[in-house]
């Protein structure tokens, strides 16, 4: 281990002790540095690394602090390396938002309110308005976040978000469709109607059942493009920009 690494450990090891805790300021940097046993250089390293890492936050001419530690700001890096993901491994992309959001949509189930409800009505009469597939996809996007957010996991909720991301031209590319809007309406609403319920393992296979559709029609035309069907090269959803 790195002089570096040991100093971020024994920082760590700080927080998760409870010795410092989210918004609470670090000691001077010699100070610090001298109660962990390591060079002032070596701290400062440390601390540029959990400031990226969005564990602490330095404030110029004030401090450093500990930030509020919250599944949401130390997750939001998970999106920036999804998005790196190559795409020839995007089919395990769509695999994990498959195992995921269903267990989210279980837990909304017993969570929702009823204005949570409304909303997700209001997201299908948007979708049912628009035929434009980019649009359509950003309500869809819209839709699985509000479904998620119900569950009132936040953890659960940035780790959907950053995969979901990762997927969005592909999906955009699947919106364009024809009779894909009229099938993602009604499976959306059987999703809706078992979160009214406040059934959770209907909603959990009603979003098993709208996932894994997803999912087959991305794997069928990842074989569709490698075997070049019909002699010529099946357009690749991945070379749309979502922009």
């Amino acid at each position: 281990m790195s002089v570096t690494d040991a100093a971020i450990e024994k920082i760590r090891a700080l927080i998760v002790n409870g010795q410092l805790s989210p918004g609470d300021r670090l000691a001077p940097e010699q100070e610090l540095a001298t109660m962990l046993g390591i060079s002032r250089s070596s701290l400062r390293e440390a601390v540029r690394a959990l400031s990226q890492a969005k564990v602490l936050d330095v404030r110029r001419g004030d401090g450093t602090y500990v930030t509020s530690l919250s599944p949401e700001l130390l997750l939001s890096g998970l999106s920036f390396a999804v998005d790196l993901v190559r795409d020839q491994t995007l089919h395990e992309v769509f695999e994990v938002r498959r195992l995921l959001e269903p267990a989210a949509t279980g837990l909304a189930a017993a969570r929702v309110s009823d204005a949570q409800i409304a909303d997700l009505r209001r997201s299908l009469e948007h979708m049912r308005d628009t035929d434009d597939p980019e649009e359509m996809v950003l309500r869809d996007v819209e839709f699985h976040a509000q479904v998620v957010a119900a569950s009132g996991n936040e953890t659960l909720c940035s780790i959907i978000s950053a995969v979901s991301a990762r997927a969005l031209r592909a999906r955009i590319w699947r919106a364009s469709i024809s009779g894909v809007k009229s099938m993602t309406l009604s499976q959306h609403l059987a999703i809706v109607d078992a979160l009214e319920e406040r059934d959770a393992s209907l909603a959990t296979s009603a979003a098993t059942l709208h996932l894994s559709a997803s999912q087959k029609w991305f794997n069928d035309l990842e074989r569709e493009n490698r075997a070049g069907a019909s002699g010529s090269a099946v357009q690749d959803p991945l070379s749309l920009r979502a922009d």
